[in-house]
């Protein structure tokens, strides 16, 4: 579903497969249409470089657009200095960077462990 552009609304940028099917499985816990998962973009690299031409000029048309650029971090922590680059200081309280500090694949299991012992704690690291 698209969302409206004229009310607040989320465009999520995902990195790869998984990251977009984490969108997916947010939207279908809490179902609106005002949060959109954009097409993969192959690689956390892509997703930086992709932001710019394709997502700045209608960030700037559209001030209820927010933008979440959803990528793995691989346990390298310069990775969020990179994307944070990337974000002009106009729009910087409407682009967050998101995602797993090592692979998003370690969320889905973290999960699965969470159902199997719903009292212990997970720390995701």
């Amino acid at each position: 579903m698209r969302a409206s552009k004229d009310l607040v609304h989320v465009l999520v940028l995902p990195e790869d497969d998984a990251n977009r099917q984490l969108v997916n499985g947010f939207s279908m816990e809490f179902p609106t249409r005002q949060i959109q998962a954009l097409r993969v973009a192959g690689g956390w690299r892509k997703v930086l470089r992709h932001f710019e031409p394709d997502h700045l000029n209608p960030m700037d048309k559209y001030p209820a657009r927010l933008m979440v650029l959803l990528m793995d971090f691989d346990g390298k922590r310069d990775r969020l200095d990179q994307a944070r680059a990337v974000i002009p200081e106009h729009l910087i309280d409407r682009v967050f960077v998101l995602g797993a500090w090592t692979e998003s694949e370690d969320l889905r299991q973290a999960k699965l462990a969470l159902r199997a012992r719903p009292a212990d704690p997970v720390c995701l690291t």
